[in-house]
């Protein structure tokens, strides 16, 4: 059956990698697209715990209404996918950072900041953010949560892509040698000694 937004895995480590691996494949051949509509823009940050469920019934109610904008705010959201998948790969060499993608990610990262205050959760003074009451609050809070990515590379794990052929997904490489190919060893990774296996036969 074919995947749809609802039951895409979610195999990058990080939310910010799981929004990037939105597209189906990334390999030989690009797609198919799981942010078709708003709605599954919607669907996927409650299933990343970007959004609870009182913000998703808000902005789904919000997005429905005649000129709402929706579609514009999907599209925002499908450019910021694509500069971070840019500047995730930008750690491994395959492509060089764009100015343009830092000063887009930038822009959307303050914006969520900037919906933030300080407050007490028990003893502890921590940031509290406003509820998602506007469109592009998803996009806003992936970008800020990228950007705490992005800045951490020096104390982190590296993030790769998949190597099979029609995937390209991203992850962090939490493997205890660092030498992590597959997004999943369960598809990916069975496709490939699949192949493998093949070709030996085939010699």
């Amino acid at each position: 059956m074919q995947k749809t937004i609802h039951d895409i895995s979610l195999l990058g480590g990080h939310p910010a990698l799981d929004f990037v691996n939105t597209v189906d494949s990334r390999g030989e051949s690009w797609g198919p697209e799981f942010l078709n509509t708003y709605d599954d823009l919607v669907v996927w940050a409650r299933r990343a715990d970007l959004i609870d469920d009182k913000e998703r019934d808000v902005l789904l109610a919000k997005a429905g209404k005649p000129g709402s904008h929706a579609e514009n705010a999907l599209e925002q959201a499908k450019k910021l996918r694509e500069a971070l998948c840019r500047l995730f790969l930008s750690e491994s060499n395959v492509v060089s950072i764009r100015q343009n993608d830092l000063e887009l990610v930038d822009g959307m990262a303050r914006r969520a900041l900037a919906q933030q205050s300080l407050g007490c959760a028990g003893s502890k003074i921590v940031w509290h953010r406003a509820d998602a009451k506007d469109l592009a609050a998803i996009s806003n809070r992936i970008a800020q949560i990228a950007t705490d990515l992005l800045t951490a590379r020096e104390g982190r794990r590296p993030i790769r892509a998949c190597e099979g052929p029609n995937c390209g997904w991203l992850f962090l490489d939490q493997s205890r040698g660092g030498h992590r190919r597959w997004c999943s060893d369960k598809t990916c990774g069975s496709h490939a000694r699949v192949r493998k296996f093949r070709a030996a036969r085939a010699d």
